[in-house]
């Protein structure tokens, strides 16, 4: 698949202009982002994102459109353990909604520096070792199997590691100033516990990207399709948080679907490394399935 230099080009363009346009004029006053404005930016990615897919059908083909949605489906699935951690993360910090959509915007910014050398050093990795699907399938597969049975954990972003080495080279306030990531008290320079939830936000990205960028490479190994696919994923995932941030309780077997999807895209991969190539039709399907049959069961049945 060659893609030219002006496809990339374009693609960050067009991200940067988004980015600047809901930071520089939609959401240019800090406030609590409400369910409809939530949804309707949700719908707004999703949207660009399926709009971006038919792109890539009429010049790409079928196939790569596939991978893509594919992909796109994955990643975005696999983001809603983020949005549990972004409730735990805001909780315990006791952030103001008013705050939080500011410190997920350069949250995701960060992750989008994150995800692309996953990316490019993944792909760099399986095109020049093949060997190495198997590392990645078995890690899906094991983490899979691992998050089906893993009781729920309270966090603790005080014991973050991220969080405790940058105390030792910078003090940190006790209190919130407003919006701020840092203050100047007595000709000194302070960060605020707003920066610190910038800090945990990050490294729990990191975290997830260890699973989900394999997760990816499974569906495919095209640079273009495998980051396009996760920074649309990951742009629609702020909105995505406030939309259903106040209902994921209600879903409490979507997290079993996701162990389920982690452990076929694995099997994927692991068949891959032996010439056995499942379709990507039937990936995605596979995958939906998965999705849906947890929600519904979520819904349906009646927690005791």
């Amino acid at each position: 698949m060659e893609v030219s230099i002006l496809f990339w080009l374009g693609f960050h363009l067009f991200i940067f202009f988004m980015l600047a346009l809901d930071l520089g004029i939609f959401n240019r006053r800090e406030h609590e982002i409400p369910v409809k404005e939530a949804v309707t930016w949700t719908a707004v990615w999703i949207s660009l994102a399926l709009l971006f897919d038919i792109f890539i059908f009429f010049e790409f083909g079928k196939t790569k459109a596939l991978e893509f949605i594919t992909g796109y489906v994955i990643e975005y699935s696999l983001s809603v353990d983020n949005i549990f951690v972004f409730i735990l993360i805001f909780t315990y910090f006791s952030v103001h909604g008013r705050y939080q959509h500011k410190i997920l915007f350069w949250g995701i910014i960060g992750a989008l520096v994150m995800r692309a050398i996953f990316i490019f050093a993944g792909v760099a990795l399986i095109n020049r070792f093949h060997w190495v699907v198997l590392i990645f399938g078995g890690f899906l597969v094991i983490t899979g199997i691992k998050m089906l049975f893993q009781k729920e954990t309270r966090m603790d972003p005080d014991k973050n590691p991220v969080v405790k080495f940058f105390r030792k080279f910078l003090p940190v306030t006790d209190e919130l100033h407003g919006g701020s990531l840092f203050v100047r008290k007595n000709h000194r320079i302070y960060a605020t516990p707003l920066f610190l939830v910038l800090l945990v936000i990050e490294s729990s990205d990191l975290i997830f990207a260890v699973d989900s960028i394999p997760a990816i490479l499974a569906i495919s190994h095209e640079r273009f399709i495998v980051y396009t696919s996760n920074i649309f994923a990951i742009l629609g995932l702020r909105s995505l948080y406030f939309a259903v941030a106040g209902i994921m309780g209600y879903f409490r077997y979507l997290k079993i679907g996701l162990a389920f999807v982690l452990t076929f895209v694995g099997m994927k991969m692991l068949a891959s490394f032996f010439n056995i190539e499942i379709p990507i039709l039937f990936s995605l399907a596979v995958i939906i399935s998965i999705l849906i049959t947890s929600i519904l069961a979520s819904v349906i049945i009646k927690k005791k």
